[in-house]
């Protein structure tokens, strides 16, 4: 089958002060008042942070730039599967039944995954690598759709089971020949790691987005809250869903309109079921989800992606999460969430 086209979506938040765009930059107001804003390139995608404050920071500002950089150096040189020395990559290559010593960073993503995993039931899984490779969205690209047998062949070593963690001895073991990907928590959890490194040097209200995920804390310029836009999932990203604020929380949202390509005028989600190894075919467009970090943010907007309206908004209420969907529907789109989304909302 021929590709018609392929579409990578990114970016899909719109970021606001109460008084104008986030990334927009504001004019000090003198005094030991800052407002640092840093932008760049890592994962694949891009990052944006804004960093506000009245007190002296520890490092001058290009400084703390080259040492944001660095850190999301080394994050990806941990995690990423488009790196062929990474620690991930080189685990994913080690062989079967070994214990294998990891650093902490990437003990803590795994214990993450898998607790996200158990808790929805194998709708969340870091182990679809094999299948997000033979769908063509990894680094292994390939053109049309996989037939039945090589989704069955790759369905083979698919499953969060296969990974065992011993996380006192950082170390971890794999059954089979599993293919870890952390594509749909990894930029979620590199958002908590800088804001640490932000909480580090003194700097308590921020806003750190990667890659459409977020860390905020505190206050914006005109020292009022974060506030962000919820995007309309369609491909022009032209109006705003739902406004939302918070403090110190992650956000994340994952949608069937941000990566995908097109078969003969069929949409192909980047977003797989480990379950049934095909692209999700549901009403859900995007989900929207709140916790304390941005890992946990990243992890259960996939697994609610994964499960749909109704299934996904069972789990958000049995795990007690905020969480927003957007559900397409014949003459546009509807919109529900749980009750723990409401401390959130803005009018």
């Amino acid at each position: 089958m021929k590709i018609l086209r392929k579409i990578r979506r990114p970016v899909y938040l719109a970021f606001f002060c109460l008084f104008g765009v986030v990334l927009t930059a504001c004019n000090p107001a003198g005094g030991d008042k800052y407002h640092w804003q840093f932008s760049g390139n890592t994962m694949g995608t891009t990052y944006h942070i804004k960093a506000i404050g009245h007190s002296h920071v520890e490092l001058p500002k290009d400084e703390l730039a080259l040492e944001i950089d660095k850190a999301l150096v080394s994050f990806n040189q941990v995690m990423s599967t488009y790196i062929a020395d990474s620690e991930l990559s080189l685990f994913n290559k080690h062989a079967v039944k070994e214990w294998v010593s990891v650093t902490p960073n990437l003990m803590s993503v795994l214990l993450l995954a898998q607790q996200v995993s158990v808790a929805s039931n194998g709708a969340f899984d870091i182990t679809v690598g094999p299948l997000v490779n033979a769908w063509g969205f990894g680094p292994v690209k390939r053109e049309g759709m996989p037939s039945d047998e090589e989704i069955a062949k790759a369905m083979e070593v698919v499953g969060y089971h296969n990974l065992e963690l011993d996380k006192a001895g950082l170390r971890i073991f794999k059954e089979k020949a599993i293919y870890v990907d952390l594509s749909a928590i990894a930029k979620g959890f590199a958002t908590d790691v800088i804001a640490e490194l932000l909480e580090v040097q003194g700097i308590h209200n921020y806003m750190v987005e990667i890659g459409g995920e977020l860390k905020i804390r505190g206050h914006n310029f005109s020292e009022k809250p974060w506030a962000i836009g919820v995007e309309k999932p369609a491909l022009g990203h032209t109006g705003t869903m739902q406004k939302i604020s918070g403090d110190n929380v992650g956000i994340a949202t994952s949608g069937d309109y941000r990566n995908f390509y097109e078969v003969e005028g069929k949409r192909v989600s980047h977003t797989l079921d480990p379950n049934t190894g095909k692209p999700i075919d549901h009403a859900l467009a995007s989900v929207t989800v709140i916790t304390q970090t941005g890992g946990a943010a990243d992890a259960y907007a996939t697994a609610i992606n994964v499960l749909g309206p109704d299934l996904g908004y069972d789990l958000a209420i049995e795990q007690n999460l905020a969480v927003f969907l957007v559900v397409r529907e014949a003459d546009g789109f509807t919109t529900k969430h749980t009750p723990q989304f409401e401390q959130y909302m803005v009018d």
